[in-house]
């Protein structure tokens, strides 16, 4: 149901810090969409939408 700052800074090989900054700019999104969201994770179909479309 939702990725890990770690799943996703393995799935992108990129650093945690790098990964935290990802999940945070995502979650930004989907606050100003109107929902709510938990830090340092992130829902996978919405990270699927926006990295793999």
């Amino acid at each position: 149901m939702f990725y890990t700052v770690d799943e996703i800074a393995t799935m992108l090989q990129v650093s945690k810090s790098k990964a935290y900054k990802i999940v945070a700019s995502l979650n930004k999104e989907l606050k100003k969409m109107g929902y709510i969201t938990i830090a340092g994770r992130v829902p996978k179909k919405y990270f699927q939408e926006k990295f793999y479309a």
